[in-house]
């Protein structure tokens, strides 16, 4: 099963709670508290960091550095490729997910460079 918003399982049929055996229903409830916990530390973590790309926005900024470097930028994917790969995670998907977080730091940096 996956873990839907909206309780399906991978076929898109409803988790029928008459049918399933209660063992398996709390089992699923225990994983999808799990990672509902998981979900709101990503979330916190997140918000972290872009506590201190704000800052590091503001100082490039304040001394005309411009919003990108993408020299920093292969290293720190090609560092969460090799920290992917050792956790067992697909590393092209953390690949994307990296470009994705930094694509929204770039734009906030711009905006900051904006005054």
């Amino acid at each position: 099963m996956t873990d839907q918003p909206d309780g399906t399982d991978r076929t898109d049929q409803p988790v029928n709670a008459a049918t399933a055996d209660e063992a398996v229903l709390g089992e699923l409830t225990r994983l999808r508290e799990s990672i509902d916990n998981i979900d709101a530390a990503v979330v916190h973590m997140l918000a972290e960091r872009f506590k201190c790309t704000q800052q590091v926005g503001r100082l490039k900024a304040d001394h005309h550095l411009p919003p990108a470097d993408p020299g920093r930028e292969a290293r720190q994917i090609a560092r969460l490729r090799q920290l992917a790969e050792s956790a067992k995670l697909d590393p092209a998907f953390a690949e994307k997910l990296l470009n994705f977080i930094i694509a929204e730091v770039i734009r906030h940096h711009e905006t900051i460079a904006r005054g």
